[in-house]
């Protein structure tokens, strides 16, 4: 199982800072849309620089323009790019051939799917190598989202990421879904030890 850490916050600096200190425990380390919607393909760079040897996600969220976006983003440095499922199916397809003509992949983030479990069971065609599957920030209830996880995985053979407000007192109940990845952000980022806690994450999956 990978571990997929989160970057969300507003710092540049103080983000690359980190990164550098957990590296070694993260499997993909994700430029979070705000550090993206600030600093621009600056923040990717950035992070390219910083972890060279990492695989790098931009979250970018694609909805539009997903040729110009992608091409733009894998050129900037990083390996995975995101776009959304509430999209048209060629805004997706579009993103996910131009990312294999780099050699990258597209996530496809199904938090706005009409359908969940019709987006995931269309993943494939379209060309996408692995859904996120993603509970708002703003949600209250941690868990509720898991609903539709039977739905969703029964409908896929692509590997799923699981992101959510994980911490230690739910990341259990994660691991028991075993996804094929899950994605931890300020849980680690803002830990007093943020090396320690991406150690301790990173064991769990890696158990």
């Amino acid at each position: 199982m990978n571990l997929q850490i989160s970057f969300d916050l507003q710092d540049l600096q103080e983000s690359i800072k980190i990164a550098q200190e957990i590296e070694e425990y993260a499997d993909i380390i994700e430029v979070g849309s705000i550090l993206l919607l600030k600093y621009g393909v600056e923040a990717i760079k950035e992070f390219r620089k910083a972890v060279p040897k990492k695989t790098i996600l931009a979250d970018s969220k694609i909805l539009d323009r997903s040729k110009d976006i992608t091409t733009v983003l894998v050129n900037a440095g990083c390996d995975w790019v995101t776009v959304m499922a509430g999209t048209g199916k060629n805004v997706i397809h579009n993103a996910s051939q131009t990312a294999h003509n780099f050699n990258k992949k597209i996530m496809l983030d199904i938090i706005d799917a009409k359908s969940q479990g019709q987006s995931a069971l269309e993943a494939k065609n379209l060309g996408i190598d692995a859904i996120l599957f993603h509970q708002p920030y703003e949600e209250e209830d941690t868990m509720s989202f898991l609903d539709n996880w039977d739905m969703v995985k029964g409908n896929t053979e692509l590997p799923i990421y699981i992101s959510s407000k994980i911490d230690r007192n739910n990341i259990e109940n994660i691991l028991d879904l075993k996804p094929a990845g899950i994605v931890v952000g300020n849980t680690i980022i803002e830990a007093e030890n943020p090396k320690e806690e991406a150690h301790f994450f990173y064991n769990l999956c890696k158990r």
